[in-house]
């Protein structure tokens, strides 16, 4: 219970993770290649920036009382079906069945209208990709995730 009580403070901690690291990565963006993405693109091709935030969510699940083995963040590739394979960021995994896959996504300016429109594409596209890759039996006999 100790660790839900200063949820305020962990959350400080993966907001700002998502800020140092969008930094540091807009510094070594490029290397010795000198080819640098264009504006605050640099920023974020890195990835690593919600890795606070999936870290939290992890403990939070792990607290409420699943197991540990349960959440899974390393090597979550789930089958697709427009695409062989879909990487996500959180897979849980209850007595071997699918049980949830998230996927963290930001969303930071000046250009909102054009990335909100990415992300909404993003979403669509993986919820599409997932539900024909399930009807069409890719995954392993189970329940309706």
């Amino acid at each position: 219970m100790a660790k839900r009580s200063n949820l305020s403070s962990r959350v400080g901690k993966a907001i700002e993770h998502f800020w140092r690291t969008r930094s540091m990565q807009q510094g070594k963006q490029g290397g010795k290649s000198e080819t640098r993405d264009r504006g605050a693109r640099s920023a974020v091709t890195g990835g690593k920036q919600l890795d606070g935030f999936i870290k939290l969510i992890s403990e939070l699940l792990f607290e409420a009382g699943l197991p540990d083995a349960a959440i899974q963040t390393k090597a979550v590739l789930l089958p697709g079906y427009f695409r062989p394979t879909k990487e996500w960021d959180l897979l849980i995994i209850l007595n071997g069945l699918l049980f949830a896959t998230i996927e963290f996504k930001s969303h930071v300016g000046p250009s909102f209208g054009n990335n909100f429109n990415n992300r909404a594409e993003e979403a669509i596209g993986s919820a599409t990709d997932f539900w024909t890759a399930y009807r069409e039996n890719a995954f392993q006999a189970s329940p309706r995730p």
